[in-house]
């Protein structure tokens, strides 16, 4: 016994599976286009941007900056020198918005992919169009990770020719005392990014995960932040010192080792496996929400 199978059912089927998938690409870009069009997404990074400018100002209205050569771990010992080096504002400047701006344009970032269209009614038509929810995270979380990434970028930019404009190129001093070419200085200051970037990353995951069990995006930029500030808090205890490697902002200070030479890579490497672990940690529960939302 035979079952005939007319073309016409064939073409059918291809074109019900065809539907069953949007072109990632073509999510990819609406995604984007949205998170850059927001007005609240281009006012952060417009004043992310302006910070290193106005430290940067600020510091050449210090009578006495430290030293180029000398430094120390706090971001008060970086900007003592960041007036007369102009290799360490960027760092500096990103060393200073780590502890709590740049985890605040994280966390927005984190309740506006999920809450926020869950609070606008359009999560809904998202769970039942014709993508999986995995492919829906996926775009989430890259929407997520690129808007991080301009900011940090933004930043180290603008620091950057911020730190040029003021003190010029003869004065790209590592905290050893050592003198850097304009390329490898450049190159410091993007591996700086790309670690800072790297720990929001963890921070955005964190929030995607908290943003995927409420509708309510003030609610998820309030845990965060309320964690980032327990965290900082149960740092500054020595009694805890074995929860201390748990905790995702305790490598925050290393940002100040890039600036070494050489660059030690213990605190550096430790921070970003932490944030790598928090990473998958996050959006790994992120998608058990996700994949049992029903709307």
């Amino acid at each position: 016994m035979t079952t005939d199978v007319t073309p016409t059912s064939v073409s059918g089927a291809e074109q019900s599976a065809g539907r069953l998938r949007a072109p990632l690409l073509r999510l990819l870009r609406a995604e984007l286009r949205w998170i850059f069009r927001r007005p609240r997404n281009l006012v952060v990074l417009g004043l992310l941007a302006v910070i290193p400018v106005i430290v940067g100002i600020a510091l050449t209205l210090v009578d006495s900056p430290g030293p180029p050569g000398r430094g120390g771990d706090g971001n008060g010992s970086l900007f003592a020198t960041a007036g007369a080096n102009a290799l360490v504002l960027p760092i500096g400047a990103m060393a200073m918005t780590l502890s709590l701006l740049l985890p605040l344009s994280a966390a927005m970032a984190g309740a506006d992919a999920i809450a926020g269209e869950q609070a606008h009614g359009t999560l809904r038509g998202m769970l039942l169009a014709p993508v999986s929810r995995g492919r829906l995270l996926f775009v989430k979380a890259v929407g997520v990770a690129v808007l991080t990434l301009t900011a940090v970028l933004v930043m180290a930019l603008t620091g950057v020719l911020t730190g040029l404009a003021i003190n010029g190129t003869d004065s790209l001093l590592t905290l050893s005392g050592t003198t850097l070419s304009f390329p490898g200085a450049l190159l410091r200051v993007l591996l700086a990014a790309g670690w800072v970037a790297l720990q929001l990353w963890a921070v955005a995951a964190v929030a995607l995960a908290i943003s995927a069990t409420t509708e309510h995006p003030m609610l998820v930029v309030a845990s965060v932040l309320a964690g980032v500030v327990v965290f900082s808090v149960l740092n500054l205890l020595d009694a805890l010192d074995w929860l201390h490697p748990f905790l995702l902002n305790s490598s925050w200070t290393a940002i100040g080792d890039v600036l070494r030479d050489p660059i030690p890579a213990d605190a550096l490497g430790e921070g970003a496996l932490r944030a790598a672990c928090y990473l998958v940690i996050g959006l790994c529960l992120a998608y058990a929400r996700l994949a049992t939302k029903d709307g």
